[in-house]
């Protein structure tokens, strides 16, 4: 019998690798988007899609099939602007907790969990699955959120879910147009002129979609999965992208409280041009923590292959490039 996975947030960065890579391992696919979700690259895969949104429970009981092989909760809001707070919990939290109650009364086979490498909390140093978890505690609401949005999923498995958690770390690749893209861009249009002094671990999209899978597979019920293996710090990351679009990589490493003060102007500014700020504060309070992780779990346990941040850089500038996101 064919697999069959139902997945939220497939319109989206994530969720789209994601689609491909099933389709590619012979899945069926249930494809979950809102109503005004743009499906421009979701059209052009053999799926099945299904309007819904997963703060609304009844549209999710309507739209997912029942015993479904996996249930992949990709969906989420990764803001960090102060202005999003109330929707990012509404979809982040809320939205695992109808979810996880839909797959329960759907009978879903298992579950599969997008968290991120912050539930672990802003702690510095190296991160395992080991850690004890402080993202509840942490100033940030999107790490708050994502913490607050495990809990649901452990709720859910007292109750019989047969849940898998993975966190990514810094996610880059195909189909991203909001996150580290944006790095991309500023550096493109020379409007970066500092950049904060932490640093982290990024993975690639196409290995964090493949880690989904076997997660789904052979994943242990009830075990998190940290995805990272190219570690850098935020200046070096810069300096690399810089080399790639041919840009001048000399970047500032100004005082936390002098980038805040100007996150602060930005927030102020952004909104009176009809645009997002390009950095905000918690931005600033995110990419000044050092926050690495280890992978050996998910090595040994899932198959997941971590690339080269060279690889990652290479991979994103290039479909960036063909997507006409990045000046000719």
């Amino acid at each position: 019998m064919s697999k069959t996975a139902f997945v939220t947030g497939a319109s989206g960065f994530v969720g789209l690798n994601l689609v491909e890579e099933l389709l590619a391992q012979g899945w069926q696919v249930t494809a979950l988007h809102r109503a005004t979700s743009d499906l421009r690259r979701l059209e052009r895969l053999p799926v099945r899609r299904v309007i819904g949104d997963v703060t609304d429970f009844k549209s999710l009981l309507r739209a997912m099939p029942r015993e479904t092989s996996a249930v992949f909760h990709v969906a989420g809001n990764t803001t960090l602007w102060s202005r999003g707070r109330i929707e990012q919990l509404r979809v982040n939290v809320r939205g695992t907790r109808n979810m996880v109650r839909a797959a329960l009364e759907t009978g879903a086979r298992r579950f599969v969990h997008t968290s991120s490498i912050v539930a672990y909390g802003l702690r510095g140093g190296v991160i395992t699955e080991d850690t004890p978890p402080a993202g509840i505690n942490a100033p940030i609401n999107y790490v708050r959120s994502k913490a607050l949005a495990e809990r649901e999923v452990r709720r859910g498995l007292s109750r019989g879910l047969p849940a898998v958690i993975v966190n990514p770390a810094h996610i880059m690749g195909p189909y991203d147009e909001d996150n580290w893209s944006r790095l991309f861009r500023l550096i493109d249009r020379r409007r970066l002129p500092a950049v904060p002094g932490g640093g982290g671990s990024f993975c690639h999209v196409r290995a964090v979609a493949r880690a989904h899978i076997a997660a789904a597979e052979r994943g242990r019920i009830g075990a998190n999965y940290l995805l990272g293996g190219a570690d850098s710090t935020y200046l070096s990351l810069a300096q690399e992208i810089a080399r790639l679009l041919g840009r001048r990589g000399r970047f500032a490493r100004l005082p936390v409280p002098v980038m805040k003060a100007y996150a602060r102007v930005e927030e102020w500014i952004a909104p009176l041009f009809g645009r997002e700020p390009e950095v905000t504060r918690e931005a600033v309070d995110l990419l000044s923590t050092t926050l690495y992780c280890s992978s050996r779990r998910a090595m040994e346990e899932l198959g997941y292959q971590p690339l080269p941040l060279s690889r990652l850089l290479e991979d994103c500038h290039r479909w960036m490039r063909e997507s006409g996101l990045l000046r000719a």
